[in-house]
């Protein structure tokens, strides 16, 4: 009999007060402040999943958000640092038109090739890829046959659907993955062995 592992993906709440600043894996705060979206996300997920968050605090705020709306107390996430949202280095909290001065003539070589370009001192969206796709491996052996609900990033969602997809990076980015969208993907284990499989059943669904 096969194994099904269900990932619920749910990227954060908008992002307030970031100037049109990078923010990467600044510790920035969300907006949660409108409770219908999170009363329509909380009518639609399992009752008992496994929650996972990251370390940014943007996805603890949005969990709490949505457990409110459950009227559920309090819940402790599993923290999963392998699931932070791209790390851009030294151009954390600079505006676009800033990193361009900085780079001057490498700047466009970025914006055409963003999947395999490294910022200073981060990474690349091609390394985000590889990053969440051993975490998302590991985690589904781990949590095999249950319902994960995972609050995390959008480079991240778009890495679980590359890894999911067997798409490269570069065309992985071209997901529109919108702030408080749930994107569902099952991790599937054959009863009789042999390779586990994917089926995507939604992407960045709004509700």
């Amino acid at each position: 009999m096969s194994v099904t592992t269900r990932w619920w993906w749910l990227r954060h709440a908008p992002v307030i007060n970031h100037g049109g600043r990078i923010y990467g894996r600044l510790d920035v705060d969300c907006d949660t402040a409108d409770p219908a979206p999170f009363r329509a996300l909380a009518a639609v997920l399992p009752a008992a999943p496994v929650w996972l968050a990251t370390p940014l605090r943007r996805t603890g705020q949005t969990l709490a958000a949505l457990l409110a709306a459950r009227g559920a107390g309090a819940v402790a996430p599993i923290l999963e640092p392998e699931l932070m949202e791209q790390d851009f280095g030294a151009w954390q909290g600079l505006t676009h038109a800033e990193v361009n001065h900085r780079r001057g003539a490498e700047a466009h070589r970025f914006w055409v090739s963003p999947a395999t370009e490294c910022p200073e001192g981060g990474e690349s969206f091609a390394g985000v890829v590889a990053r969440v796709a051993a975490a998302v491996t590991r985690l589904s052996a781990r949590h095999a046959g249950r319902e994960v609900v995972a609050v995390a990033h959008g480079g991240v969602i778009r890495a679980a659907l590359a890894q999911a997809l067997d798409l490269d990076p570069e065309t992985a980015l071209r997901f529109c993955v919108d702030n408080l969208s749930l994107t569902r993907i099952d991790h599937i284990v054959p009863g009789e062995g042999g390779p586990a499989s994917w089926r995507v059943e939604s992407v960045n669904v709004l509700r």
